[in-house]
């Protein structure tokens, strides 16, 4: 599910009408999606002759929640930097679907993608702004109450991780190497995890390296970028399990002349687009017309 901005009011919506739920080609019914939600639908119930139709698919747009009816769940929790955080929920929405990304390839009428709408209002803001409503949207349906708290908390870590991402690649080299295989892929991670696991333990051990324009920060919450620069003079200090490498000079590799009997299996990459007709160019004219001197 791709992520979009929020808006304090509700977007519009799409009620289905006896079209079954469904989800897209090749996706699985395991892990479920969570992000913001742009547009969701309160399902009607089934018609005499089921079937999409255009009536069914007409947009509403309902600007407050109490548009949607009565929550099913309501949920207070008192935090530490957003005071109270009330969430609401409502079951079996369905985003409204367009001809992009999974579904650009797709023909005719797009399906119905059932699925639980999370409303998180808190009391203030740690920067003093005026906090807005966050519309979630999950792709599971019969959500408890505690599945509610799990996944407006799983929602808000996410910073934490998109900030990981980046040290993984542009300073770990995560994805440095031109790796050819599954397997070397899976090992390259774990060593970059084992990489990264290194700084976290030896936050109680660094000091503060920080630029002139950073804020001084505890040593318990030193970030691993911080913990970094101080690891050259933390190395030394510890032990070290493996022996001292022995010198060793390079193979000779494969001869000359002799040709390769292991070739790399290449693989296509494609991705499925609409097919577009092609735009019909037109003939430049032989006599043009001359152009006005004076």
């Amino acid at each position: 599910m791709t992520r979009t901005s929020s808006s304090s009011r509700m977007p519009d919506t799409t009620p289905p009408s006896g079209v079954p739920p469904q989800r897209p080609a090749g996706s699985s019914a395991g892990p479920n999606a969570l992000g913001r939600c742009p547009t969701q639908g309160r399902p009607t119930p089934p018609a005499a002759h089921p079937g999409p139709s255009t009536a069914a698919r007409r947009r509403v747009r309902l600007r407050t929640s109490r548009h949607l009816g009565h929550p099913g769940h309501e949920t207070a929790t008192d935090t530490r930097l957003y005071g109270t955080a009330t969430a609401r929920s409502w079951n079996r929405l369905h985003p409204r679907l367009t001809h992009r990304s999974s579904w650009a390839s797709a023909d005719g009428t797009l399906p119905i993608v059932e699925g639980t709408v999370i409303r998180l209002d808190i009391d203030h803001l740690p920067s003093g702004a005026t906090p807005k409503p966050v519309w979630l949207w999950w792709s599971g349906t019969d959500a408890s109450a505690t599945d509610i708290d799990r996944l407006w908390q799983a929602y808000l870590r996410r910073f934490d991780i998109e900030h990981t991402f980046p040290l993984f690649k542009q300073t770990l080299g995560w994805t440095t190497p031109k790796i050819r295989t599954p397997e070397a892929a899976d090992r390259w991670t774990w060593l970059i995890l084992a990489a990264y696991t290194q700084p976290r333990l030896a936050r109680p051990l660094a000091a503060d390296l920080r630029h002139p324009w950073e804020r001084p920060s505890p040593s318990h919450r030193l970030t691993p970028a911080r913990i970094r620069r101080d690891f050259r003079h933390i190395r030394p200090k510890t032990a070290c399990p493996a022996q001292t490498p022995k010198p060793s000079r390079p193979g000779p590799g494969r001869p000359p002349g002799r040709t390769n009997t292991h070739p790399t299996q290449r693989h296509d990459v494609h991705t499925p687009s609409r097919t577009q007709p092609a735009k019909r160019q037109t003939a430049k004219s032989a006599t043009p017309k001359p152009r006005r001197t004076g």
